[in-house]
Protein backbone atom coordinates (compact mmCIF):
# COMPACT_ATOMS: atom_id res chain seq x y z
CA UNK A 1 0.00 0.00 0.00
CA UNK A 2 1.12 3.51 -0.72
CA UNK A 3 2.08 5.46 2.27
CA UNK A 4 0.24 8.85 2.14
CA UNK A 5 0.89 11.94 4.86
CA UNK A 6 -1.40 14.58 5.16
CA UNK A 7 -0.95 18.03 7.00
CA UNK A 8 -3.63 20.57 7.51
CA UNK A 9 -2.81 24.00 7.21
CA UNK A 10 -4.19 27.86 7.58
CA UNK A 11 -2.41 30.38 6.25
CA UNK A 12 -3.36 34.00 6.61
CA UNK A 13 -3.98 36.30 3.39
CA UNK A 14 -2.05 39.89 3.72
CA UNK A 15 -5.28 41.35 2.18
CA UNK A 16 -8.34 39.81 1.99
CA UNK A 17 -9.19 38.08 -1.27
CA UNK A 18 -12.64 38.94 -3.46
CA UNK A 19 -14.52 35.88 -4.99
CA UNK A 20 -18.20 34.88 -6.04
CA UNK A 21 -19.15 34.03 -3.04
CA UNK A 22 -17.68 36.72 -0.72
CA UNK A 23 -14.42 37.99 1.10
CA UNK A 24 -11.63 35.30 2.07
CA UNK A 25 -9.16 36.21 4.31
CA UNK A 26 -7.23 33.12 4.57
CA UNK A 27 -6.41 29.74 2.95
CA UNK A 28 -6.65 26.40 4.00
CA UNK A 29 -5.93 23.36 2.57
CA UNK A 30 -3.91 19.94 3.54
CA UNK A 31 -0.58 19.55 1.99
CA UNK A 32 0.31 15.70 1.26
CA UNK A 33 3.03 13.34 0.78
CA UNK A 34 2.74 10.43 -1.23
CA UNK A 35 5.01 7.20 -1.77
CA UNK A 36 8.78 6.50 -0.73
CA UNK A 37 11.94 6.52 -2.12
CA UNK A 38 11.10 9.33 -3.36
CA UNK A 39 8.38 10.70 -2.34
CA UNK A 40 5.88 13.73 -4.29
CA UNK A 41 4.36 16.31 -2.27
CA UNK A 42 1.16 18.02 -3.54
CA UNK A 43 -1.62 20.47 -1.97
CA UNK A 44 -5.56 20.59 -2.26
CA UNK A 45 -6.36 23.88 -1.28
CA UNK A 46 -10.11 24.29 -1.65
CA UNK A 47 -12.03 27.97 -2.75
CA UNK A 48 -15.35 28.72 -2.28
CA UNK A 49 -17.04 28.89 -5.87
CA UNK A 50 -14.32 26.92 -7.88
CA UNK A 51 -13.93 23.72 -6.07
CA UNK A 52 -15.61 21.64 -3.62
CA UNK A 53 -15.66 22.54 0.21
CA UNK A 54 -12.57 22.28 2.57
CA UNK A 55 -14.46 19.44 4.60
CA UNK A 56 -16.12 17.88 1.48
CA UNK A 57 -12.19 17.41 0.11
CA UNK A 58 -10.68 16.56 3.58
CA UNK A 59 -13.54 13.68 3.22
CA UNK A 60 -12.27 12.49 0.24
CA UNK A 61 -8.99 12.90 1.04
CA UNK A 62 -9.76 10.46 4.03
CA UNK A 63 -10.84 7.70 2.09
CA UNK A 64 -7.97 7.43 -0.08
CA UNK A 65 -5.40 4.74 -0.01
CA UNK A 66 -4.32 3.99 -3.63
CA UNK A 67 -3.60 7.64 -5.09
CA UNK A 68 -3.62 6.68 -8.29
CA UNK A 69 -6.55 4.78 -8.70
CA UNK A 70 -8.29 7.35 -6.71
CA UNK A 71 -7.58 9.79 -9.44
CA UNK A 72 -10.93 9.09 -11.60
CA UNK A 73 -13.19 8.85 -8.45
CA UNK A 74 -11.94 12.31 -7.48
CA UNK A 75 -13.27 13.73 -10.46
CA UNK A 76 -15.68 16.16 -8.97
CA UNK A 77 -13.44 16.69 -5.83
CA UNK A 78 -10.54 19.31 -8.44
CA UNK A 79 -9.26 20.48 -5.44
CA UNK A 80 -8.89 17.06 -3.79
CA UNK A 81 -7.64 15.55 -7.05
CA UNK A 82 -5.04 18.12 -7.40
CA UNK A 83 -3.36 17.15 -4.34
CA UNK A 84 -3.06 13.72 -5.14
CA UNK A 85 -2.30 14.35 -8.94
CA UNK A 86 0.30 17.02 -8.37
CA UNK A 87 1.89 14.46 -5.69
CA UNK A 88 1.98 11.88 -7.87
CA UNK A 89 3.70 13.65 -11.15
CA UNK A 90 6.31 14.84 -8.47
CA UNK A 91 7.08 11.47 -7.31
CA UNK A 92 7.19 10.34 -10.81
CA UNK A 93 9.30 13.42 -12.30
CA UNK A 94 11.95 12.80 -8.98
CA UNK A 95 12.20 9.01 -10.16
CA UNK A 96 13.10 10.20 -14.03
CA UNK A 97 15.61 12.58 -12.68
CA UNK A 98 13.92 15.66 -14.62
CA UNK A 99 12.07 19.13 -13.75
CA UNK A 100 8.44 18.63 -13.24
CA UNK A 101 7.35 20.32 -16.69
CA UNK A 102 9.27 18.44 -18.88
CA UNK A 103 7.37 15.36 -16.74
CA UNK A 104 3.97 16.96 -17.81
CA UNK A 105 5.32 17.25 -21.20
CA UNK A 106 7.20 20.43 -21.86
CA UNK A 107 9.58 19.50 -25.08
CA UNK A 108 12.12 22.46 -24.13
CA UNK A 109 13.83 23.98 -21.20
CA UNK A 110 12.50 27.13 -19.52
CA UNK A 111 14.12 28.36 -16.94
CA UNK A 112 11.73 31.88 -16.69
CA UNK A 113 7.98 32.58 -16.92
CA UNK A 114 6.46 36.06 -17.75
CA UNK A 115 4.20 37.22 -15.17
CA UNK A 116 1.38 40.04 -14.79
CA UNK A 117 1.24 42.12 -11.43
CA UNK A 118 -2.09 42.46 -10.17
CA UNK A 119 -3.86 46.14 -8.96
CA UNK A 120 -7.05 46.82 -7.09
CA UNK A 121 -10.11 48.56 -7.59
CA UNK A 122 -8.78 51.76 -4.96
CA UNK A 123 -9.55 55.27 -6.64
CA UNK A 124 -8.07 56.70 -9.75
CA UNK A 125 -4.72 57.96 -7.65
CA UNK A 126 -4.39 54.58 -5.96
CA UNK A 127 -4.76 52.51 -8.84
CA UNK A 128 -1.63 54.28 -10.98
CA UNK A 129 0.08 54.33 -7.65
CA UNK A 130 0.34 50.84 -7.35
CA UNK A 131 0.89 50.55 -11.39
CA UNK A 132 3.97 53.08 -11.08
CA UNK A 133 4.81 50.55 -8.65
CA UNK A 134 4.74 47.30 -10.40
CA UNK A 135 6.68 49.15 -13.46
CA UNK A 136 9.25 49.87 -11.35
CA UNK A 137 9.58 46.59 -10.30
CA UNK A 138 9.87 45.43 -13.99
CA UNK A 139 6.39 44.15 -14.46
CA UNK A 140 5.46 44.57 -18.15
CA UNK A 141 1.75 43.59 -17.63
CA UNK A 142 -0.64 45.00 -15.13
CA UNK A 143 -3.60 43.47 -14.38
CA UNK A 144 -6.31 45.83 -12.85
CA UNK A 145 -9.57 45.42 -11.23
CA UNK A 146 -12.70 46.72 -12.44
CA UNK A 147 -16.84 45.91 -11.92
CA UNK A 148 -16.74 47.16 -8.05
CA UNK A 149 -17.40 50.87 -9.18
CA UNK A 150 -19.41 52.59 -12.18
CA UNK A 151 -17.97 52.29 -15.15
CA UNK A 152 -17.70 56.02 -15.83
CA UNK A 153 -15.10 55.90 -12.73
CA UNK A 154 -13.88 52.40 -13.92
CA UNK A 155 -12.87 53.89 -17.65
CA UNK A 156 -11.46 56.98 -15.93
CA UNK A 157 -9.03 54.90 -13.65
CA UNK A 158 -8.08 52.94 -16.94
CA UNK A 159 -7.53 56.00 -18.81
CA UNK A 160 -5.08 57.40 -15.99
CA UNK A 161 -3.59 54.16 -15.79
CA UNK A 162 -2.55 54.08 -19.07
CA UNK A 163 -1.57 57.65 -19.28
CA UNK A 164 0.72 56.87 -16.40
CA UNK A 165 2.06 53.85 -17.48
CA UNK A 166 2.41 54.41 -21.48
CA UNK A 167 2.04 52.15 -24.23
CA UNK A 168 4.73 49.62 -23.63
CA UNK A 169 3.09 47.73 -20.53
CA UNK A 170 0.22 45.52 -21.08
CA UNK A 171 -3.07 46.62 -19.20
CA UNK A 172 -5.93 43.77 -18.57
CA UNK A 173 -9.25 44.20 -16.90
CA UNK A 174 -10.76 42.09 -14.34
CA UNK A 175 -14.43 42.41 -14.05
CA UNK A 176 -15.00 39.60 -12.16
CA UNK A 177 -18.77 39.26 -13.68
CA UNK A 178 -19.97 42.35 -12.55
CA UNK A 179 -21.15 43.91 -15.45
CA UNK A 180 -24.69 43.66 -17.39
CA UNK A 181 -24.61 43.01 -20.87
CA UNK A 182 -25.70 46.83 -21.33
CA UNK A 183 -22.78 47.92 -19.17
CA UNK A 184 -20.58 45.94 -21.25
CA UNK A 185 -20.98 47.36 -24.69
CA UNK A 186 -20.48 50.69 -23.03
CA UNK A 187 -17.08 49.50 -21.45
CA UNK A 188 -15.77 47.94 -24.20
CA UNK A 189 -16.81 50.84 -26.79
CA UNK A 190 -15.24 52.95 -24.71
CA UNK A 191 -11.81 50.77 -23.99
CA UNK A 192 -11.95 50.19 -27.82
CA UNK A 193 -8.86 53.10 -27.85
CA UNK A 194 -7.21 52.66 -24.56
CA UNK A 195 -4.78 49.35 -25.96
CA UNK A 196 -6.38 46.98 -23.23
CA UNK A 197 -5.15 43.09 -23.62
CA UNK A 198 -8.69 41.84 -22.96
CA UNK A 199 -11.08 41.96 -20.50
CA UNK A 200 -11.28 39.20 -17.92
CA UNK A 201 -15.06 37.51 -17.39
CA UNK A 202 -16.72 41.31 -18.23
CA UNK A 203 -20.30 39.70 -17.67
CA UNK A 204 -21.43 36.78 -15.20
CA UNK A 205 -19.79 33.68 -15.53
CA UNK A 206 -22.89 31.34 -16.88
CA UNK A 207 -23.98 34.22 -19.27
CA UNK A 208 -21.86 31.90 -22.04
CA UNK A 209 -24.29 33.45 -24.68
CA UNK A 210 -23.21 36.77 -23.87
CA UNK A 211 -20.06 36.36 -23.99
CA UNK A 212 -20.23 34.57 -27.54
CA UNK A 213 -22.18 38.31 -28.73
CA UNK A 214 -19.03 40.36 -28.08
CA UNK A 215 -16.20 37.94 -28.63
CA UNK A 216 -15.62 39.10 -32.03
CA UNK A 217 -15.59 43.06 -30.98
CA UNK A 218 -12.83 45.09 -30.63
CA UNK A 219 -11.84 44.53 -27.28
CA UNK A 220 -10.40 40.86 -26.69
CA UNK A 221 -12.24 38.61 -24.16
CA UNK A 222 -10.80 36.52 -21.65
CA UNK A 223 -12.97 33.89 -19.46
CA UNK A 224 -12.41 32.42 -15.73
CA UNK A 225 -15.04 31.99 -13.32
CA UNK A 226 -16.86 30.47 -16.77
CA UNK A 227 -14.57 27.56 -16.76
CA UNK A 228 -15.59 26.73 -12.85
CA UNK A 229 -17.31 23.06 -12.75
CA UNK A 230 -17.04 22.45 -16.59
CA UNK A 231 -15.42 19.76 -17.93
CA UNK A 232 -12.95 19.53 -20.09
CA UNK A 233 -15.24 18.94 -22.83
CA UNK A 234 -17.23 21.70 -21.81
CA UNK A 235 -14.47 23.91 -21.82
CA UNK A 236 -13.17 23.49 -24.91
CA UNK A 237 -16.79 24.58 -26.10
CA UNK A 238 -16.12 27.87 -25.29
CA UNK A 239 -13.79 28.55 -28.34
CA UNK A 240 -16.22 30.43 -29.81
CA UNK A 241 -17.13 32.96 -26.39
CA UNK A 242 -13.37 34.22 -25.58
CA UNK A 243 -10.09 34.99 -27.12
CA UNK A 244 -8.55 33.70 -24.71
CA UNK A 245 -9.16 31.18 -21.45
CA UNK A 246 -7.48 31.36 -17.78
CA UNK A 247 -6.71 28.26 -16.70
CA UNK A 248 -6.46 27.34 -12.54
CA UNK A 249 -5.14 23.85 -11.73
CA UNK A 250 -6.93 23.78 -8.70
CA UNK A 251 -10.36 24.46 -9.79
CA UNK A 252 -9.41 22.12 -12.90
CA UNK A 253 -8.45 19.73 -11.01
CA UNK A 254 -4.30 19.22 -11.66
CA UNK A 255 -1.16 20.18 -13.61
CA UNK A 256 -2.27 17.36 -15.75
CA UNK A 257 -5.41 18.15 -16.85
CA UNK A 258 -4.55 22.09 -17.27
CA UNK A 259 -1.52 21.23 -19.74
CA UNK A 260 -3.89 18.55 -21.30
CA UNK A 261 -6.79 20.77 -21.83
CA UNK A 262 -4.51 24.11 -22.64
CA UNK A 263 -3.32 21.54 -25.83
CA UNK A 264 -6.84 21.13 -26.75
CA UNK A 265 -7.81 25.05 -26.58
CA UNK A 266 -4.86 25.73 -28.40
CA UNK A 267 -5.58 23.14 -31.34
CA UNK A 268 -9.07 25.18 -31.01
CA UNK A 269 -7.19 28.50 -32.14
CA UNK A 270 -7.51 30.26 -28.06
CA UNK A 271 -4.78 31.14 -26.03
CA UNK A 272 -4.25 30.45 -22.49
CA UNK A 273 -3.02 31.73 -19.39
CA UNK A 274 -2.37 30.01 -16.11
CA UNK A 275 -2.82 31.56 -12.62
CA UNK A 276 -2.93 30.16 -9.19
CA UNK A 277 -5.96 30.39 -6.77
CA UNK A 278 -3.82 32.17 -4.00
CA UNK A 279 -2.11 28.47 -3.54
CA UNK A 280 0.45 27.75 -1.02
CA UNK A 281 4.25 27.20 -2.21
CA UNK A 282 3.23 23.35 -3.15
CA UNK A 283 0.34 24.33 -5.43
CA UNK A 284 1.59 27.78 -6.94
CA UNK A 285 5.11 25.94 -8.04
CA UNK A 286 2.82 23.34 -9.19
CA UNK A 287 1.02 25.90 -11.56
CA UNK A 288 4.15 27.55 -12.77
CA UNK A 289 5.98 23.88 -14.30
CA UNK A 290 2.01 23.66 -15.77
CA UNK A 291 2.40 26.83 -17.59
CA UNK A 292 6.23 25.93 -18.65
CA UNK A 293 5.01 22.74 -19.75
CA UNK A 294 2.67 24.62 -22.25
CA UNK A 295 5.48 27.13 -22.46
CA UNK A 296 2.81 29.75 -22.27
CA UNK A 297 4.16 33.34 -23.84
CA UNK A 298 1.57 35.66 -22.21
CA UNK A 299 2.37 36.84 -18.64
CA UNK A 300 0.38 34.06 -16.06
CA UNK A 301 -0.95 35.09 -12.74
CA UNK A 302 1.39 33.25 -11.11
CA UNK A 303 3.44 35.89 -8.68
CA UNK A 304 0.76 35.41 -5.66
CA UNK A 305 3.57 34.41 -2.78
CA UNK A 306 3.37 37.90 -1.34
CA UNK A 307 -0.41 37.98 -0.86
CA UNK A 308 0.05 35.57 2.27
CA UNK A 309 1.93 36.41 5.38
CA UNK A 310 3.52 32.93 5.63
CA UNK A 311 3.97 29.82 3.62
CA UNK A 312 4.03 26.32 3.69
CA UNK A 313 7.95 26.14 3.14
CA UNK A 314 10.98 27.26 0.76
CA UNK A 315 10.12 29.67 -2.21
CA UNK A 316 12.00 28.21 -4.74
CA UNK A 317 10.59 30.90 -7.47
CA UNK A 318 11.98 33.88 -7.39
CA UNK A 319 10.04 37.00 -9.14
CA UNK A 320 12.44 39.37 -10.74
CA UNK A 321 11.83 42.20 -13.48
CA UNK A 322 8.40 40.68 -14.30
CA UNK A 323 9.56 37.29 -14.87
CA UNK A 324 9.13 33.93 -12.51
CA UNK A 325 11.70 31.14 -11.94
CA UNK A 326 10.70 27.47 -13.13
CA UNK A 327 12.43 25.46 -11.15
CA UNK A 328 15.31 23.40 -12.94
CA UNK A 329 15.60 20.93 -10.08
CA UNK A 330 14.20 17.17 -9.96
CA UNK A 331 10.10 17.18 -9.59
CA UNK A 332 8.09 20.57 -8.60
CA UNK A 333 11.14 22.10 -6.51
CA UNK A 334 9.93 22.28 -2.95
CA UNK A 335 9.20 20.45 -0.05
CA UNK A 336 6.37 22.17 1.47
CA UNK A 337 5.86 21.52 5.23
CA UNK A 338 8.33 18.37 5.31
CA UNK A 339 11.47 20.39 4.44
CA UNK A 340 13.20 17.99 3.56
CA UNK A 341 13.05 14.44 1.30
CA UNK A 342 13.76 11.58 3.27
CA UNK A 343 10.56 9.21 3.08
Amino acid sequence: MTRIERRAFSLVLDSSLSTATGEIDRREGIALRVGESPPGVGEATPLPGWTESLEACRSALSDVSNPRSALSILADRPAARHGLSLALADRAARRADVPLYRHLGGDRPVERLTVNATVGDGSAKETVEAAERAVSAGFETIKCKVGARSIGEDLERVRALRDAVGSDVALRLDANGAWDRREVDRALSALADLDVEYVEQPLPADDIGGHRAIADGSVPIALDESLAGRSPEDITLLADAADVLVLKPMALGGPDRVVALGRRIRDRGLDVVVTTTIDAVIARTGAIHAAAALDVKRACGLATADLLTDDLGSDPASVRDGTITVPQTPGLGTDGPWGGRDA
